[in-house]
């Protein structure tokens, strides 16, 4: 008898007929002979009709209040759907994420996982009950609930598979496996049978919103087997593993897209030791996350250096290096927020020479201009100017032979936590 987690994202319990379709999936799953641990997000757009309702009483409510608010859409979801396979007489109890021994550090929106306790989790499992377990939620050692953040569901499905030694955890979702690029751009994307943790994590990393990147982070560290399929139908998903076999003639794995980019330029710094330091030692202190880094020739012992951020972090940072130019004396502070970044990711580009040719080659055809460029043994990003977004990444997608006659599965809005 195989353990399964198995989680269920917002929209895959969107509503109550979604909600009673995968009650009876769960079922199935049991009837196979098999041990189930449910993870489940809140409803649909229950989480944001609640961040909404919270701005417009106060602009800035208190984080710890957030925590508080947000995670009763978890524990309306968990409640449903354990009513719902009693309502089909299947034994089954529902737990929040604290009950089921989810403790993290004190950080509220974004905590991290200091430990799982899962005593009734195993318990329940001994009883023979269905566990349903919310997502995205867990409590300090002083009482205090939390929530994990964006992807927390995944990483709670992902923790929860490793703490209780489960055989595999299932990530259900509106697509029916993991995609050479976005379905919903090209349609001709490729379904992946198996991709390697690293190339999930480049790819989580770099847009590609299926899977979260702390879910994969935690998934290789625990050797937890991964495995992203439809809630919307039976197909066979893609398993996410150590190392994944490489299909003849593919170099390139997947194609990503990050529209949530911005570029900040400081121009005109001294060209000391420490200034690099100096202003992403404070970014960081402000905890904003920087990307892609690049600096240019020196020229009277002044130098310029670009970096990116998410386009929701630019004013703040923008505000943090002001704040610097007392101390660190520079010409001027630009930035552009109309862009995007373009990557491609595949463990065969480590032994094959001239991928990243290619890619500039096509973009330059599609008449894009590229302002930045990092890479790495499996992956290639280029920041370029906002264009035709569909007609850029369905030529890179043409060039690397990624196009199958067959037709991607989407199955309804994705989900995101």
């Amino acid at each position: 008898m195989s353990l399964y987690v198995m989680k269920f994202g917002g929209s895959s319990v969107g509503d109550t007929e979604r909600m009673k379709r995968v009650a009876k999936r769960i079922a199935e799953k049991q009837d196979e002979g098999h041990r189930c641990v449910v993870v489940v997000s809140a409803m649909g757009d229950t989480t944001d009709e609640l961040i909404d309702q919270a701005n417009q009483l106060n602009g800035q409510p208190p984080a710890r209040e957030m925590d508080m608010l947000l995670t009763t859409g978890e524990q309306i979801s968990v409640a449903l759907l354990s009513i719902a396979l009693h309502g089909i007489g299947r034994n089954a109890v529902s737990y929040t994420g604290w009950q089921a021994g989810f403790r993290t550090d004190e950080t509220h929106g974004r905590a991290r996982i200091n430990e799982i306790v899962p005593r009734r989790v195993l318990e329940s499992l001994e009883r023979e009950q269905i566990v349903i377990v919310a997502g995205f939620q867990g409590m300090t050692l002083e009482g205090e609930i939390t929530t994990l953040g964006r992807g927390g569901s995944d990483t709670t499905a992902v923790a929860l598979a490793a703490a209780i030694k489960a055989d595999v955890c299932e990530i259900y979702t509106d697509v029916d496996g993991i995609y050479s690029t976005d379905p919903r751009i090209v349609k001709s994307a490729r379904k992946l049978k198996e991709i390697s943790y690293d190339e999930m994590l480049e790819l989580a990393n770099l847009g590609a919103a299926v899977l979260h990147p702390r879910a994969v982070e935690y998934a290789k560290r625990h050797q937890v087997k991964l495995v992203v399929r439809s809630s919307f139908n039976h197909n066979e998903g893609t398993v996410v593993k150590e190392e994944a076999s490489m299909e003849q003639g593919v170099i390139v794995s997947g194609i990503a897209y990050d529209k949530n980019v911005a570029r900040i330029s400081i121009l005109g710094v001294p060209d000391v030791p420490g200034v690099l330091a100096q202003v992403f030692g404070k970014l960081a202190q402000e905890e904003i996350d920087v990307d892609i880094i690049v600096q240019s020739g020196v020229l009277n012992d002044k130098a310029d250096f670009s970096f990116t951020v998410g386009l929701n972090d630019l004013e703040r940072a923008k505000a943090v290096i002001q704040q610097l130019h007392a101390e660190l004396p520079f010409r001027e502070v630009t930035s552009e927020d109309n862009l995007i970044k373009v990557s491609i990711v595949g463990a065969g580009m480590v032994s094959h020479p001239g991928v990243a040719a290619q890619m500039f080659d096509v973009l330059s055809k599609e008449g894009v201009s590229i302002k930045m460029v990092s890479t790495s043994e499996i992956k290639v990003s280029c920041v370029i100017e906002a264009g035709n977004l569909q007609s850029i990444i369905q030529a890179l997608h043409t060039a690397y032979n990624l196009d199958t006659v067959e037709q991607a599965f989407v199955g309804g809005p994705q989900d995101r936590r």
